[in-house]
This record gives structure tokens, sequence and C-alpha cells, in this order.
């Protein structure tokens, strides 16, 4: 009897331990479940992009077109005013480099000294028009330095790469036999044939400035422009009377010592766009602070005439 009720307890022991053991058993797992994190399945929260900043890059680089040998002819722009005016050197290439240089030196000018732009003008330099030209003198592509330039008169690098002279291409009183101090040369198979006029052409068409400055050298004078014998344009006029006053060139109406066929400034004339050509007064200097307050003195007016 006694062992029975043994084993009966024995029995009842090993229920209750199997009972405890399931029961804790349960707490745990039930703990496990409770601290393991959930995964979330909610879409991902999307935070916006800020938007990226606009910056205006001054000056603005651009190509108008490309030379013969497939050089860039590259204009600078700076400011967003209404009215643009743009200046231009070397048409006349390597003959005519400190044109270039002096065009370069602008551009350096107004990278440092934004304020001096007018709020209402833009401002266009193309440094240089015959970039074939002035590689055939300096033997480098783009800029240069005084120091790049031998000596001699350069007179091989005056015309492009066809052996046009570019200032007798342009489309006012244009011929294809045309002259230069007494000699002949070739004013291209037709106005506008070369792709050097022809991209400054298609630039002026499209970009219509308020007016336009060439740097040349060397006769020491400001030369308005007229197309047919008519009267320049009364803008032509003040501009060259401002740029002369505060450089201290003299001014001229017409370059009369010889004929002068298919002239960039005689053709933007015609165009009813003014247009003058400052000569420099030799061949190896930029005259830095006389064309500086040249170019001051034609924002000056441009900006007064707007207000």
């Amino acid at each position: 009897m006694k062992s029975r009720i043994k084993i009966v307890i024995a029995i009842c022991c090993i229920a209750l331990f199997g009972a405890t053991l399931f029961f804790l058993s349960s707490l745990r797992k039930e703990a496990v479940k409770i601290n393991t994190p959930k995964t979330n399945t909610a879409a991902p929260v999307t935070v916006p992009a800020q938007p990226a900043e606009t910056k205006v890059s001054d000056p603005r680089i651009d190509s108008l077109g490309f030379s013969v040998k497939g050089r860039k002819i590259q204009s600078y722009t700076f400011g967003n005013g209404k009215k643009l005016l743009v200046f231009a050197g070397g048409i006349h290439g390597g003959y005519e480099w400190n044109s270039v240089i002096l065009a370069y030196e602008l551009i350096d000018y107004l990278d440092q000294n934004r304020e001096s732009i007018p709020k209402n003008l833009t401002i266009t330099i193309i440094p240089s028009l015959n970039p074939d030209g002035v590689f055939k003198v300096v033997h480098k592509e783009g800029r240069f330095a005084m120091s790049d330039v031998p000596a001699g008169s350069n007179e091989e690098g005056r015309l492009n790469a066809n052996a046009v002279d570019l200032n007798r291409n342009f489309g006012c009183n244009w011929k294809a036999d045309a002259i230069w101090k007494g000699n002949n040369v070739s004013g291209g198979k037709a106005a506008f044939s070369e792709p050097e006029s022809a991209a400054l052409k298609q630039f002026i068409l499209a970009a219509k400035p308020a007016a336009v400055i060439f740097w040349h050298s060397q006769s020491n004078t400001i030369y308005g422009s007229q197309c047919g014998g008519g009267d320049m344009l009364t803008e032509t006029v003040d501009m060259m009377n401002a740029y002369s006053k505060a450089s201290g060139y003299k001014t001229a109406e017409t370059f009369t010592q010889y004929e002068v066929t298919g002239d960039a400034t005689d053709w933007l004339s015609s165009i009813k766009i003014p247009a003058m050509t400052v000569e420099l007064a030799t061949h190896n200097t930029i005259e830095w602070d006389r064309n500086l307050a040249g170019v001051k003195a034609i924002f000056d007016y441009f900006e007064k005439a707007d207000l």
C-alpha cells in the first residue's frame, strides 16, 4: 500500500515538474516574441531632394563658330542687362596681335571688377576673330603673351588660312579684288564666304547688339562706319566722340588712304547697328589706360541712354 502511495506521489511530482517546465518555456517564448523588433513593412519615407542652386557663370564662354583650320572663335560675356555691347579684336590675326591681347586684358579687368558693368548692359568680348592668323605668328592656341610674338612686321598673319582679308569679306561694297596698303588682297569668293566672317554675321543677327567696337592697329585714330556714302548713325558719332574724349585718340569719319571694301563696321552700319574701329597707335602696345578709359566712356554713354 505504501509503495503504491509513493508511486502516485512520484507520478504527481513528475507531472507537476513537467507542467512547470512547459509554463516557463511558454513565458520564455513570449518574452522572445515581445522583445524581437517587428520588421517595418511600410513604404520608406522619401525626403525631398533640395533643389540645386542655380549659378550664373561669369564670364559665359561660348563659341561663335570655327576658323578655316577648325579653331574656335570664342566669346566671353559678362552681365545680364538688356542692352548688349560687343568688343572684338584680332580680325587681322597675328599682324594686329596687340588688339587680341587688349581684348584679353579687358576680359581680366571685367572679371575682377564686375561692379564696373552697368546693370542695364551685357558685355561680350571676342578676343580673336582670326585665330588661324594669330596661330601663324605666335604658334599657340588661345591666349598668348607678348613674349610669344616674334620681332618683325608679322604681316603673314593678317589673312585667314584661305588667304582672305577678313575685313574685306563683309556685305557692304564687297569686292573679290580688294586693296590693303596699295596692294591687292583677296576679299573672298563672295561676301561672308569665310567661316570666320560668317560666324560673326550669324552671331550679330541673332544677338542684335546695341553697338560693336573693333580694335585694330596702327593708325592712332577712331573711324566711324557708313555704307553707300550715307550719313553715319547718330549713336556711332556719339560713341566716337565719347571714346575719343576719354582716350585721346583722334576721330575720322572714314578711312581715306585707299579704298576699303567689305568692311565689317560698314556692314553693321548697313543693318543699322552702330559700329566703329579703334586703331591703336602701334603694332606692339595695347595702350591699356587709354582704351580702358574709352571703354568706360562707352559704358557710361549707354547707361545714361536708358535713364
